[in-house]
């Protein structure tokens, strides 16, 4: 007889036994208490024999054949994973050269007397993950010491305590492409799995990385993590001129299963926090004279020279777009945006009308009713700014 024959007769005895549902003056309550028990202790018996039934079922499936894409232990497969191409494409998002075909929405601003950043987001026409434009300048630092900082992944677990665990699978030693795989555990989420691919370029003054998803063989997907579909990531570094400062500027695109509208919204609370405890650990990094703790062959150490063509093409961006160090933008294309989020007098007396209202309407509970209000302000004015940007390209703005 098995276990679940055994559960099914115990379940029919209780339900169909007199001596647990029978009804009696003197002792009814005791019945009925003993009933309680044994019907918690048949629940806890049976979760027990689901929780049996399901491990046993994923030991016995468990096989490599769980990766689902094919393996990337081949040399020549790993060369072509992150190319100038990628570079390219790289520098072209950082210098916002397409910035006319995308709205782009301020995040956040902050800054203390040893850091500043900025970011901003922009929600793909086709759909994609959300996209993040940020700059982050830290005075008193080098360009050199925070390409080492950034790249540091065994420094990172220390100070990050999203990273759970990261480790380097495989190195390229001719295109000096790397390729490894960290966890990441946020609250209340299941544990994010990150396998990637990265490189590194130097130019002058300035180091350029970019970063994408990629499988590898040994690293077969597990039920206990939630696997990066899609991560592109990428940042350049370059000292600012006449200060003793340096600046990381960086776009980020990645689907990690979460809302798109939660996600932003995490991101704008818990940023700047981030960066104060990112610069924490950068002053500790430089006052211990740290060098990368990693293994000695990694994609710093074999960093490759910028094809001459994109040099020439960031140089002349650099010279000619008039961009102020922290991410800034300035001149006409600043104002335009500036115009296009600008909202009408009529559309801020409403919204406050209505956070009053809510107020009131929710009976004392102001701090419910003033979100609920402000939520749909920031709504109306989300949904204003597309015909506002139609409305002045037909203009000619």
């Amino acid at each position: 007889m098995n276990s679940g024959d055994s559960l099914s007769k115990l379940a029919q005895y209780f339900s169909s036994s007199d001596v647990f549902f029978r009804r009696a003056d003197g002792d009814g309550v005791f019945c009925y208490c003993w009933a309680t028990v044994f019907a918690l202790v048949f629940l806890l018996l049976c979760q027990i024999f689901r929780k049996f039934r399901f491990f046993s079922h994923a030991s016995s499936s468990s096989s490599p054949a769980v990766s689902v894409s094919p393996p990337l232990s081949s040399q020549s497969r790993i060369s072509t994973l992150v190319s100038d191409e990628d570079l390219k494409g790289l520098i072209e998002k950082l210098e916002e050269r397409n910035e006319d075909a995308e709205i782009w929405e301020n995040i956040i601003q902050k800054s203390n007397p040893r850091v500043s950043y900025t970011a901003k987001s922009c929600k793909p026409k086709d759909g994609g993950p959300m996209k993040y434009l940020s700059s982050t300048v830290f005075e008193d630092c080098s360009a050199e010491v925070l390409r080492d900082f950034y790249m540091d992944n065994e420094y990172r677990t220390q100070w990050d305590k999203t990273v759970v665990e990261h480790e380097q699978l495989q190195v390229d030693n001719n295109n000096g492409i790397e390729i490894g795989r960290t966890i990441k555990k946020f609250p209340l989420l299941t544990p994010r799995e990150y396998v990637l691919a990265w490189r590194l370029w130097e130019g002058k003054d300035k180091f350029y990385c970019f970063i994408k998803e990629c499988d590898h063989s040994m690293v077969p997907q597990q039920r206990k993590y939630v696997r990066v579909s899609y991560f592109r990531s990428g940042w350049r570094i370059r000292k600012v001129p006449g200060r003793n400062a340096c600046e990381i500027h960086m776009f980020h695109q990645e689907d990690a299963g979460l809302n798109v509208e939660m996600a932003k919204l995490a991101f704008s609370k818990g940023i700047w926090s981030y960066v104060c405890k990112m610069e924490n650990a950068l002053r500790k990094y430089v006052a211990t004279s740290h060098r990368p703790q990693g293994p000695a062959l990694s994609a710093v150490s074999l960093m490759k020279k910028i094809p001459s063509e994109l040099e020439t093409q960031t140089d002349d961006m650099t010279n000619s777009s008039g961009i102020i160090t922290g991410g800034l933008q300035t001149g006409e294309g600043a104002k335009r945006k500036k115009l296009l989020r600008k909202p009408s007098k009529k559309l801020i007396a409403n919204g406050l009308l209505l956070v009053g209202g809510a107020v009131c309407l929710s009976r004392g509970h102001s701090a419910l009713g003033a979100k609920v209000a402000l939520a749909y302000l920031l709504t109306k004015l989300r949904k204003r700014g597309a015909p506002l940007s139609q409305t002045s390209q037909e203009a000619g703005i």
